[in-house]
């Protein structure tokens, strides 16, 4: 089954030129490493919320902007060989050294692909993102089975949906945190790849009020109230 690890981070918005250097020399060791494809999305249309967000899953400062990134592998054993490899690389000890943001407030995990649909887009590309404790595995998958079509039949690239595995719950910050996880729910990490910004407006907008998007509330396997969304560029991809 392939494998992910997902990334919500805070970076200062004066230092975006810098965390794009800094993704792209990461990269260069994770491939080496066997990963698959590395993805870093610029936060462009991120929300405030009531209950749950993506400012405050990373508790982000006005002077900065939500990052959301991922990287992809053919399997968990794959990433768990790459992290030991990369955590022993002298090029990633030097590269932690200079993160242009406060690692102490990203979170991450890694997280089973559970649907995979379309193809990546451009390197000029929009992501939406997003995050969610959900607590029935089989009934969420049918769904996003279900949905995945409707967003590439108005203009997506690509859906994909993943399952929480090895998320750790975080003193500070994490994706449980994040997520206002409770007991029986697993946190999913799931993104929508566009072409472009201005077809994810439409595209999104279409899917929205596609008939076969409906589904009533109380069927739905998690809290919407508590999902965390927003739009994001895409910076860099390997």
């Amino acid at each position: 089954m392939r494998y992910i690890d997902g990334f919500v981070t805070a970076v200062p918005s004066a230092r975006r030129d810098a965390y794009r250097r800094h993704a792209a020399q990461g990269w260069t060791v994770l491939q080496a490493a066997g990963a698959g494809r590395q993805g870093e999305a610029w936060g462009d249309d991120v929300p405030h919320g009531t209950h749950t967000d993506f400012h405050r899953a990373v508790q982000a400062t006005p002077d900065e902007t939500v990052v959301f990134s991922w990287i992809e592998y053919a399997d968990k054993a794959t990433r768990d060989a790459a992290a030991a490899q990369v955590m022993a690389a002298p090029e990633m000890a030097a590269l932690i050294e200079t993160m242009p943001f406060d690692g102490a407030r990203m979170i991450y995990g890694g997280f089973e692909v559970v649907v995979d649909q379309g193809a990546p887009s451009p390197a000029t590309g929009y992501v939406d993102g997003f995050l969610l404790a959900a607590r029935d595995r089989d009934a969420y998958v049918a769904l996003a089975t279900r949905s995945a079509p409707i967003f590439l039949d108005h203009g997506a690239t690509r859906v994909v949906e993943a399952w929480g595995d090895d998320v750790p719950p975080g003193t500070r910050t994490s994706f449980p945190l994040a997520t206002q996880r409770e007991d029986g729910e697993s946190v999913v990490f799931s993104w929508i790849e566009w072409p472009s910004k201005a077809v994810r407006d439409a595209g999104m907008a279409a899917a929205m009020a596609d008939p076969r998007m409906e589904t009533a509330p109380e069927a739905l396997p998690f809290d919407g109230k508590r999902m965390i969304y927003g739009g994001f560029t895409l910076l860099f991809q390997s």
